[in-house]
């Protein structure tokens, strides 16, 4: 009892000092619980959504892929509607419904502005049914009565400023219709962004189908008592093979997998970057208590002389660290569910609707909080706690913060060294791998040997770098500068671990920059070498172009060709027999042209001959596939030819990599014309001297469809890089984090080192110190301690962006690019965060009563 009282008493005495380390805690398990609680609202909103949707049986095609949202022929999967009736006559059902819904549309207002979502979310476009009141609520208006009716969701209507009577367009693969909002409806549970029209089931049947007496479900009830698994069981056996059923709770499932995927995308790389987060905070809570230890070491000494013995001090300080991690813990937890509720109302911002409704917070999270949180903080302590039980009780003779074990730091030193050492080897070994797979083993295996070396042999580092800074920054300062060099150099390992937290975050930073700027740089130099075509039409979600929309852009005065560019399904044998899933570019014999593909063998102009084709060198290779070979083509849904191989492009180019081309005709001769897929994108290019005027009357003849994008080689240059600018500005700023925590602990180890250092401060104050001097000295050692971690990061991620872009040109990106503005803003930046982390420290320092800190011990 009396080590937990001591424990408590110490504690609360030092509960300052101990609160930057408790808000590294916060921060730390806040992430986790926050991930946690938004990953589970989302399954919660989905369960619901699926639960309201899904009837007892769904007959769907067998040929239907419900996580296809864009079919390449632009038309959902369909069944003919007499299937209806004769399910309605299976044992056990109540009632059978058929349903039209296809994703693969877009609604414009009568502005020609899409109003559905532009990324994540789909539009839906369902027929009206008894069915959908099951999910919606009729609030304005009726449904649709007849073709020209169409009713719209709550949540669009008011996003857009749409009304009852306003003009909606619906953009299909069958063609263009336009309808009048005749209602308006509300969800009854929580729609995570979709936007939702409903037609008269003619209607959707004519313009998302193609022709009337078609339905892409059959949704059936079942009789009281009839469980799903026994009606699905009667319906299969009334329909006989060829169709897809599930249950509720299959249907249920397949839908969670659909969005699966993104979720733990989002789930993993947030609980990555709150692992990044620990690891920094680490080194915050070992800093803490090392300097408590070595500042109450004559206490501790005393309390030894007394009768305490090793377990018990090694034991009040891991209590100390208990009440630390128990305290940020329960903080964190409840600041984690706040931050679920800021990544709910961001996706919303971003088109994907989160009700609060539905926030989730099972027990399992606050217990995954506290245990996360209470293991590391005593986890991080235990080597201090062993540091104090090592006091002796001689001790309480000599002053506070006895000098580290010389011993123990050359040790230190070598094995830091040693680690550095097979860090880089593990590097230099990635960069040198044939295969990308057994290369990012490598790369992984040398960034985190090289990380720890790094942080091993911090200390070994701090002297000679902190040396080389003072030269620069410290010494134009004059004898404050000089004061300030000699504390950051006081303590190596206190430097060393201060400094090591800043660079955890940097070396990231500087090593997803350098990828970053490179992946841009390959891209473009390839672009530069490859594309031809002046302008590239394509839809951003991947939808198809239409055949209208195709039609507008071949009208274009000024255009010398338009290149079509069809992805078709297809299984290829080849001449010993072995079978390959992959699908054949069809396109028009202008596409040499547009994309310049090197060839290793043959000629590839020569495969838009009649009966012929191209493959890759990746394939040929691995399949010993050679120029003159016949591969047998089992077209999906259509015939099975022979065709000829008469060229083999490289694939060391990363533009259009391993495609095998073959003619439009090729395909057409092979599918029926239904089954025969949309222009997956256009390549056009204008006639010389027309490229200006050209580019803007493409853009105009598109401006019907907004879905599309109309980009010149400047452009998708552009978009190229805001796309990876756009995904390192979101990384940024989950590292910023890691970077906060570490800037609290150069605080923390500034606010301890000033009490540590108080007796040293009144003495320098008595002999004529200004305020003004002491303040920038402490400032100038937070800035230099600050410049070191930055500098150790940013060569480590430098380091690691390098050999990482080494593999990454395995895969045809093949240009390194250091982004020296970005490396040197952040160097600079690093700076600020010295000055800014410096304040409260220095003002404190710059208070103190001369005479009281001249008389402190």
């Amino acid at each position: 009892m009396s080590v937990l009282k001591t424990s408590m008493r110490n504690f609360f005495a030092h509960k300052g000092r101990m609160a930057l380390s408790a808000v590294a805690v916060l921060l730390s398990v806040a992430f986790v619980s926050g991930t946690l609680v938004f990953t589970d609202t989302m399954n919660t909103t989905f369960d619901k959504l699926f639960a309201v949707t899904a009837s007892d049986v769904t007959v769907s095609p067998t040929n239907a892929d419900p996580s296809d949202e864009t079919p390449d022929t632009g038309r959902p999967e369909s069944l003919p509607a007499s299937l209806v009736e004769k399910v309605r006559k299976a044992e056990g059902v109540k009632d059978a419904q058929g349903s039209v819904a296809s994703l693969a549309v877009t609604v414009v207002d009568a502005r020609d502005k899409n109003v559905g979502p532009t990324s994540g979310a789909p539009t839906i476009a369902v027929n009206w049914s008894p069915y959908e009141l099951r999910s919606v609520e009729l609030t304005a208006g009726h449904e649709p009565r007849g073709p020209t009716d169409v009713v719209v969701d709550r949540d669009t209507a008011d996003k857009h400023g749409l009304k009852l009577g306003d003009k909606l367009r619906t953009i299909a693969a069958t063609g263009d219709f336009t309808t009048t909002i005749s209602g308006i409806v509300d969800f009854k549970v929580t729609n995570p962004g979709a936007t939702v029209v409903y037609f008269e089931t003619a209607a959707a049947q004519r313009g998302l189908l193609g022709k009337e007496g078609l339905f892409t479900q059959v949704m059936v009830d079942a009789e009281p008592g009839v469980t799903d698994d026994a009606l699905k069981a009667n319906v299969a056996a009334a329909l006989g093979d060829g169709y897809d059923l599930k249950t509720a709770a299959e249907a249920a499932d397949a839908g969670r997998e659909d969005v699966a995927g993104f979720l733990d995308v989002m789930k993993y790389a947030m609980l990555g970057f709150a692992g990044i987060a620990f690891l920094v905070g680490i080194f915050l809570i070992v800093n803490t208590f090392s300097m408590l230890v070595a500042q109450r070491t004559r206490e501790i000494g005393l309390m030894r002389a007394i009768g305490s013995s090793r377990k018990q001090v090694n034991r009040s300080v891991l209590i100390e660290a208990l009440l630390l991690g128990v305290v940020g813990s329960v903080a964190g937890v409840a600041a984690g569910v706040g931050l679920a509720i800021g990544l709910m109302e961001l996706m919303s911002s971003m088109g994907m609707e989160l009700s609060t409704d539905d926030l989730t917070v099972k027990w399992t999270t606050p217990a995954v909080g506290l245990a996360l949180g209470v293991l590391v903080t005593v986890l991080a302590a235990y080597v201090p706690a062993r540091r104090a039980g090592k006091v002796s009780p001689m001790a309480a003779l000599r002053d506070a913060g006895t000098p580290a074990d010389g011993k123990a730091g050359r040790v230190r030193g070598a094995i830091g060294l040693l680690l550095t050492g097979a860090g880089a080897a593990a590097l230099w070994t990635a960069t040198r791998a044939a295969e990308a797979g057994p290369g990012s083993l490598w790369l992984g295996l040398g960034v985190v040997l090289s990380l720890l070396g790094f942080v091993v042999v911090g200390p070994l580092l701090a002297g000679g770098v902190v040396r080389a800074l003072g030269v620069v920054v410290l010494r134009v300062f004059g004898p404050v500068g000089r004061m300030a060099e000699r504390n950051a150099l006081r303590n190596p390992r206190r430097t060393g671990a201060t400094g090591a937290a800043l660079m955890i975050g940097l070396a990231l930073v500087a090593c997803l920059s350098v990828v970053g700027s490179s992946m841009v740089a390959s891209a473009t130099e390839e672009l530069d070498r490859s594309v031809g075509a002046d302008f590239i039409v394509q839809n951003a979600t991947g939808q198809p172009v239409v055949p209208q929309a195709q039609a507008a852009v071949e009208k274009v005065p000024g255009l010398d060709h338009v290149t079509e560019y069809k992805w078709v399904d297809a299984t290829i044998t080849d001449p010993k027999g072995g079978t390959f899933e992959h699908g054949l570019a069809a396109t028009d014999p202008t596409y040499p042209q547009d994309l310049r593909r090197e060839t290793v063998a043959g000629r590839l102009t020569d495969a838009w001959g009649p009966g012929a084709m191209s493959v890759g060198s990746d394939y040929a290779t691995e399949h010993g596939v050679k120029v003159g070979d016949t591969l047998t083509v089992a077209f999906a849904h259509g015939e099975t030819v022979r065709l000829k191989v008469v060229a083999i492009t490289s694939d060391k180019s990363n533009v259009d990599k391993g495609a095998m081309y073959t003619a439009l005709s090729t395909a057409a001769k092979a599918l029926p014309a239904d089954r025969m897929p949309q222009s997956a994108l256009l390549l056009a290019s204008a006639r010389d001297g027309q490229d200006a005027q050209a580019y803007q009357a493409v853009k105009d003849a598109l401006a019907p469809y907004p879905q599309y994008k109309v980009s010149n080689q400047a452009d998708y240059k552009e978009d190229l890089k805001d796309q990876v600018g756009q995904l390192l500005n979101i990384v940024y700023g989950l590292l910023a984090l890691a970077i906060v925590v570490a800037v609290l602990g150069v605080v923390n180890t500034l606010a301890l080192s000033v009490v540590e250092r108080t007796r040293e401060i009144g003495l320098m104050r008595a002999i004529g110190l200004s305020r003004r001097q002491l303040r920038r000295m402490i400032r100038l050692e937070s800035v230099v301690i600050a410049l070191f971690g930055a500098l150790l990061g940013l060569g480590l991620g430098m380091g690691w962006g390098t050999a990482a872009q080494k593999l990454l040109a395995l895969e045809g990106l093949g240009v390194l690019e250091i982004p020296w503005p970005t490396i040197l803003t952040v160097f600079v930046g690093s700076a600020f965060v010295g000055l800014f982390a410096a304040l409260v420290p220095a003002f404190r320092a710059g208070r103190m009563n001369v005479l009281n800190a001249i008389a402190s011990e």
